[in-house]
């Protein structure tokens, strides 16, 4: 089965008026928006991830948010040879307890 094709759009530069006038007249209406049913249930499931803020792109198995407790002292000399070596809090948090956990043998 063909599809049929689009018929290639003449740009509006080298439109006459005549042209421009019946390219933009669906335009020319007004409240076309109560002419619009409810969404279905795909429309409405893209809707939902198009509106969706992209978030953090999951490494691994995912990220689990905890507190912990560190010295002041510690944690801004921490934050200081983390910004030197352009890593984050987190992944200097997490290479140390990769490191820890090699140095038992446990990774």
């Amino acid at each position: 089965m063909t599809r049929a094709r689009k018929r290639e759009a003449k740009p509006f530069a080298q439109m006459t008026t005549e042209e421009l006038q019946a390219a933009t007249a669906e335009f020319d209406r007004e409240m076309v928006a109560e002419e619009f049913g409810p969404l279905s249930a795909g429309a409405r499931s893209r809707w939902r991830k198009a509106r969706r803020k992209p978030g953090r792109p999951r490494q691994g198995q995912g990220a689990k948010v905890i507190s912990v407790t560190v010295e002041r002292n510690l944690l801004a000399r921490s934050d200081a040879l983390a910004k030197n070596m352009g890593v984050t809090r987190a992944g200097m948090i997490a290479r140390g307890l990769k490191a820890v956990l090699a140095a038992e043998g446990k990774l």
